[in-house]
């Protein structure tokens, strides 16, 4: 699977550094190139703005901020991404209930099915 994620140039926007780390870590093992990460919207909107980006993994909450600003810009590029969350209920996502939503904790098989289904 990762052959068909090989130089997929992947937004990861997450705030817990060594989730961060963990999931760059498995965007690499997968082929993929990580852009960013970023921690906050504004960090993450900068990226969006200046980046080639094939895709996304967006933390919902980050610290008191909600990823949705991030994630209405990519919808608005035509950017797939996948929402990442360690919350049971995911109803705030709003018009964006539809994206795929990984479960923290993140296990590695979970991140490339979500990608490559985006991604592909």
């Amino acid at each position: 699977m990762a052959s068909l994620l090989a130089g997929a140039r992947i937004l990861l926007v997450e705030d817990e550094a060594l989730v961060a780390m963990m999931l760059e870590d498995m965007l690499l093992d997968l082929g993929c190139v990580v852009v960013g990460p970023a921690a906050r919207v504004d960090e993450a909107m900068e990226l969006v703005r200046g980046e080639a980006i094939d895709a996304a993994v967006l933390d919902v909450n980050l610290a008191n901020e909600t990823v949705l600003p991030v994630a209405e810009a990519l919808a608005a590029r035509g950017v797939p991404f996948v929402f990442g969350t360690g919350y049971a209920r995911v109803d705030m996502l709003g018009s964006f209930a539809d994206r795929p939503v990984l479960h923290k904790p993140y296990r590695s098989s979970d991140l490339s099915e979500a990608i490559r289904r985006v991604v592909v």
